[in-house]
């Protein structure tokens, strides 16, 4: 009888073997060991946080932060985590976070969410991309002057649109690809780093002034991007995510 794909990936079997609830907190990990961001994050906010994957590395990585994990889902506790069962997309959830934070704003905001693939790339990135938009949102409106934004992206044809999008609100964004994430799959994730955003009224202009110019230049055959790309990052006892290993290989 074969293995499933997940009994054979080492990831998902380490995952379980450290109590991790998805294999996605190893991403989560490896993005930490190449920018060092979650020691020094005082107050944070996990988006589309269930399973609670990369909750639970945010809370390992960092026993002294206030940390507020937010989705639709109900999602099991997590020892000192806040968690608020609610819509990114929502005020009240902004002032829900808010109030816990006592009128401060987070340190770092980080997003892992994505919508159920349809598998047509293009739509889905489409999706994705949207998704993201609407992170940034809720992130403008809770996210500190200098803080960091991390959120998973799916690459195409238009990822350097949102590249763009979100460079005019940060002094630092780069597309990233841990180690841990499959070659096959088209995930990476958004690094952003030092918000500066003064005024909100600003933001939605900014944000179309980007699109209509994008899609100008791509009519017009004058599109060049010109994305900071960093693949392979982190490392974790260099295995391969795409390799299907033997069930009693050690780890």
């Amino acid at each position: 009888m074969g293995l499933s794909k997940d009994k054979r990936d080492i990831f998902y079997r380490l995952a379980k073997e450290k109590d991790y609830r998805a294999r996605s907190a190893f991403k989560l990990l490896q993005i930490d060991q190449e920018f060092n961001v979650l020691k020094d994050a005082n107050k944070i906010v996990d988006l589309c946080a269930a399973p609670g994957g990369w909750t639970q590395v945010l809370r390992e990585n960092n026993k002294d932060a206030k940390i507020v994990a937010v989705d639709l889902q109900a999602m099991s506790p997590i020892e000192n985590v806040v968690q608020i069962q609610g819509d990114i997309t929502s005020t009240v959830t902004i002032d829900k976070i808010i109030k816990i934070f006592e009128g401060d704003k987070a340190d770092l905001v980080c997003c892992d969410g994505a919508p159920d693939a349809v598998g047509l790339a293009d739509f889905d990135e489409f999706i994705q991309h949207d998704l993201v938009l609407s992170a940034f949102r809720i992130t403008s409106e809770i996210l500190k002057s200098g803080g960091t934004f991390i959120a998973k992206v799916f690459r195409g044809k238009d990822t350097y649109l949102l590249y763009k999008q979100l460079s005019c609100f940060f002094e630092n964004v780069l597309i990233t690809k841990p180690r841990c994430s499959r070659n096959s799959s088209i995930e990476a994730f958004i690094f952003c780093e030092k918000l500066s955003l003064t005024n909100h009224l600003e933001m939605d202009k900014k944000l179309k002034e980007q699109t209509d110019l994008y899609y100008t230049q791509m009519f017009n055959e004058e599109y060049h991007a010109n994305i900071q790309f960093r693949t392979a990052i982190g490392n974790y006892q260099n295995l391969d995510p795409d390799m299907n290993y033997p069930l009693d290989v050690s780890i």
